[in-house]
């Protein structure tokens, strides 16, 4: 970053140098603009004066012909003449300024005039045609040619005072510009010198910011990381040991009432009907007792986990949900080469029955697929449905969260693949290594 910073301001310093000279160069070319501008009017005020002599001249040489009736060539050379002098004015530069404009109009406005009465010439009788052709030349022609030699001359005035102002404006600009272009060389200079210092302080003071908020956030992900792992060991060393108790102290507890309840119904007549339907009824509480306590401590922990492995356990855990909804549960699972960690085994447990349970619950779907395979060195689960689908990028629920943290505990990869009304396919891969206790 330093690097960067005092490269950039060096680079800056050498633009604004660069840029100066740039304008001085500029400038020297506005100059040549501006001159070949004025020779570019004065050729045209040359062309403009010199094809409307050669307008004039032909249409009295026309005039004074002796037959004019029938040379129509002759007359649509002279028409085309003065259509010569109104493109040469067209030509002069659009930017002139207003007095120019107005000069050109004149200069317009005596050609269109002559061009009228040419043209009623033209269209006149043979016997008066000669007549009023004299007339032209002599009121009109010759009047017109010196007014436009006249305004031709104060367009080059005026073309000369213009040239002469920008010149003049120029060389102050450029006499100006020199001195500015040394100013503000040396101003650069110091001002480039003095912000590298003050970027490389500034630079500095927020490296070090950056490295110490660095720091202690990484602190601080450990120290997450750290209390997340001990809250998931603590949450199945809870279960297992609430599923121990509710089977183990809760569940003989309900074995020996119903003992009991047997022995008090031997001990009784059987013709008492009021006591026997009495003890049924609660020998029948007590029996569903047992069944929800079973269950309680079977979906906190399944103790086949532990004593026949993590196949069993996830076909048990499908069949338990196939019967509590109305969703199909297939599963595929190879055997895992070896004894897998007991972090991994609980770690797919956990994740295919929360994955199986958002399907039946939230998705409505009919079918789902579990699928376990080991690879070289990792485990590879799919649980797929056929449910509503949601967004996975604007749904993250709790359970999903809690699938991915435990996941990532075990430097696993979670994702979820799914789409409104195109099904749910969660993706699990762990490593085979990841021998953490739990």
């Amino acid at each position: 970053m330093l690097l960067a910073a005092f490269g950039g301001m060096l680079a800056l310093m050498i633009l604004g140098g660069l840029e100066s000279l740039r304008s001085l160069r500029k400038l020297n070319q506005v100059s040549t603009e501006v001159a070949q501008q004025f020779s570019a009017r004065s050729h045209v005020l040359v062309t403009v004066v010199v094809s409307y002599h050669t307008y004039t001249d032909e249409m009295e040489e026309y005039l004074l012909r002796d037959e004019t009736a029938s040379d129509a060539a002759g007359s649509g050379e002279v028409t085309e003449r003065g259509s010569a002098v109104h493109t040469a004015i067209r030509k002069y530069p659009r930017d002139c300024a207003a007095d120019e404009r107005l000069l050109l109009a004149e200069i317009e406005k005596s050609l269109s005039s002559e061009e009228s009465e040419f043209g009623e010439v033209l269209a006149s009788h043979d016997g008066d045609r000669k007549q009023r052709g004299h007339r032209l030349i002599y009121e009109k022609l010759t009047p017109d040619r010196m007014q436009i030699l006249q305004l031709a001359s104060a367009l080059a005035a005026l073309n000369d005072q213009r040239f002469g102002e920008q010149s003049q404006s120029i060389a102050l600009q450029f006499q100006g510009l020199q001195l500015r272009v040394t100013r503000l060389v040396f101003l650069t200079l110091l001002a480039g010198l003095l912000l590298s210092l003050i970027a490389a302080y500034y630079i500095l003071r927020l490296e070090q910011r950056g490295r110490e908020r660095y720091l202690a956030l990484a602190a601080n992900r450990q120290e997450l990381e750290s209390l997340s792992r001990r809250l998931v060991d603590a949450q199945e060393i809870e279960r297992r040991s609430i599923s121990r108790e509710l089977h183990d102290e809760v569940g003989q507890t309900l074995g020996a009432l119903l003992m009991d309840i047997g022995h008090l119904s031997s001990l009784l007549s059987p013709g008492d009907k009021l006591a026997q339907e009495q003890i049924f009824r609660i020998r029948a509480s007590a029996e569903s007792a047992v069944k929800s306590i079973r269950d309680m401590a079977l979906l906190l922990r399944p103790p086949m986990l532990d004593d026949l492995g993590l196949v069993p356990a996830l076909e048990w855990q499908a069949r338990e949900t196939s019967r509590h909804s109305e969703m199909e549960v297939e599963v595929q699972a190879a055997e895992l080469a070896g004894d897998p960690p007991n972090a991994v085994k609980v770690c797919i447990y956990r994740v295919v029955q929360e994955a199986l349970h958002n399907a039946a619950a939230h998705s409505h779907a009919r079918n789902a697929k579990v699928v376990l395979k080991s690879e070289e060195h990792r485990v590879v689960v799919d649980i797929s449905d056929d449910g509503d689908g949601f967004q996975p990028e604007r749904t993250r629920g709790m359970g999903i969260l809690g699938m991915e943290e435990r996941v990532r505990q075990l430097a696993g990869v979670f994702s979820i693949q799914s789409a409104p009304g195109q099904g749910t396919k969660v993706h699990v891969e762990l490593p085979l290594n990841a021998a953490r206790g739990g």
